[in-house]
């Protein structure tokens, strides 16, 4: 899932590719794990609310809906935060609202405390620590930036195989109240991740010696003229409405057949585990230089691969059906959150990325609150899970024809003078190039006073 941010660090330093480079990409795993993990990872104790609170499947969702919303829909916030105290003081105190939310969470008498401390202030503290850890990253990496990603999505997965089983232990021996509790204690670990975001420094020269940069608004919007920008975004947030049901429902649906709370949970390890492997491969591949600039196609078939995946996993009908489903869930949404950013970065640039991605996560923020709690209304009404997976499966299916009709859109209707400039810009012969010439062919025409032309290969 955070914040636009036009803070771009110091004029003129060059992305190190490396050094301590590595420690804030440590840093940036650890807090996409806890991001993107944590909200499937309470879905462990919904069952234990649901008897507790008297409510239904669709209650219980809006706790992981209304997390995601706040990781997804504070871009503004955040840009405010970040441009006043720096990336680090925000992600410090974005570490200890998120610990705040979970220990409070576990004192609350109703459902309602629940969607306010471990939705909204749990929410807001992972939202002011999972931003911030992108921008440092993309500012360390620029060569290698599609593997850096990569690396750091895979602290999604990583994360949901331990704290899923976790979960489900530590609600076996201390409930459900104890389980948040020391789960708010883990969360402190962000600051820790916090303490490496070190900021980039031009070498031998103070702030008052290099160029300066001139001001600049605290929100680009100018992006919405670029078209491809406009289609991402648009297929975004579509694919984010039956993205992450699934993984909120598995171990729902495999307790309701029967199966032992145990093995259920053990579904999500089953995925988090196929999903660490797929996350660094695809990163790998889109770093290729024959592939990089058509990312976005492999974007497209990623979440066409997954919304097939939830229309055949609705046929499951016992326990084994539903670890094979796993598997294939677990290699496309691995592929999905390796490229969502990269393609981003790739259509707007390095200088709009940081307001581009609060925007984006800024849309997304409404249809995640619109996902989980309709299946899950969906469910209360049928009470059958096959239901609930195929309309999800149908929403990242029309999310993937989104993006590449956009795209065949923008081909058709591209100036022939882009056409003309994109020849002068193709690689170099000898496959070499350094990171700013890469970064120039996938946009294929130069940037003119902040505005970026597209080629076919990287429209959206």
């Amino acid at each position: 899932m955070g914040g636009a941010v036009v803070d771009e660090g110091p004029t003129g330093v060059k992305a190190p590719d490396g050094g301590w480079g590595w420690a804030v990409l440590l840093g940036c795993f650890v807090i996409t794990g806890f991001s993107y993990a944590f909200p499937k990872a309470v879905s462990v104790f919904f069952k234990e609310l649901m008897r507790e609170f008297g409510i239904g499947y669709s209650d219980t969702a809006w706790i992981s809906s209304i997390l995601l919303a706040m990781l997804y829909g504070t871009g503004p916030l955040c840009s405010v935060c970040v441009n006043r105290f720096g990336c680090r003081p925000v992600m410090l105190v974005g570490g200890l609202l998120a610990s705040l939310g979970m220990v409070a969470a576990s004192f609350c008498r109703s459902v309602i405390q629940l969607y306010l401390t471990t939705g909204v202030l749990t929410g807001l503290g992972l939202a002011l620590n999972f931003q911030p850890s992108l921008i440092m990253l993309n500012r360390y990496f620029s060569k290698r930036r599609p593997m850096a990603n990569g690396l750091a999505a895979a602290g999604s997965p990583v994360f949901l195989c331990a704290l899923s089983p976790l979960g489900q232990l530590l609600q076996d021996q201390y409930g459900w109240r104890g389980g948040f509790l020391i789960l708010g204690g883990l969360l402190l670990n962000c600051c820790v991740c916090a303490v490496l975001m070190r900021p980039l420094e031009a070498p031998g020269a103070g702030a008052e010696q290099g160029p300066q940069r001139p001001a600049r608004r605290l929100l680009d919007l100018s992006v919405f003229k670029d078209r491809g920008f406009v289609i991402y975004a648009a297929a975004a947030s579509v694919m984010v409405l039956g993205l992450f049901v699934p993984p909120v429902f598995v171990v729902s649906y495999a307790k309701d057949l029967g199966v032992p709370d145990a093995r259920a949970a053990f579904l999500l390890t089953v995925l988090g585990f196929v999903d660490i492997f797929a996350r660094p491969a695809a990163g790998f591949v889109t770093g290729l230089p024959k592939v990089r600039p058509y990312s976005v196609y492999l974007f497209s078939f990623a979440m066409f691969f997954n919304g097939i995946t939830d229309l055949t996993g609705s046929t499951a009908g016992d326990y084994g059906g539903l670890v094979v489903f796993c598997i294939f869930f677990g290699i496309s949404y691995g592929m999905v959150g390796a490229l969502q950013f990269e393609v981003l970065m790739a259509v707007v640039g390095t200088p709009k990325f940081s307001s581009a991605i609060g925007l984006v996560l800024l849309l997304e923020a409404i249809a995640v609150l619109i996902g989980p709690p309709s299946g899950g209304k969906l469910l209360d009404a049928t009470h059958v899970y096959q239901y609930v997976f195929i309309l999800a499966g149908t929403q990242v299916l029309a999310a993937s024809l989104v993006l590449v009709l956009g795209n065949y859109f923008c081909i058709g209707r591209r100036p022939a003078a882009a056409t003309e400039v994109a020849k002068h810009h193709q690689p170099p012969e000898n496959g070499r190039a350094d990171s700013r010439e890469v970064e120039r062919f996938l946009k294929a025409e130069p940037e003119k006073n902040g505005e970026v032309a597209h080629t076919p290969e990287t429209s959206v």
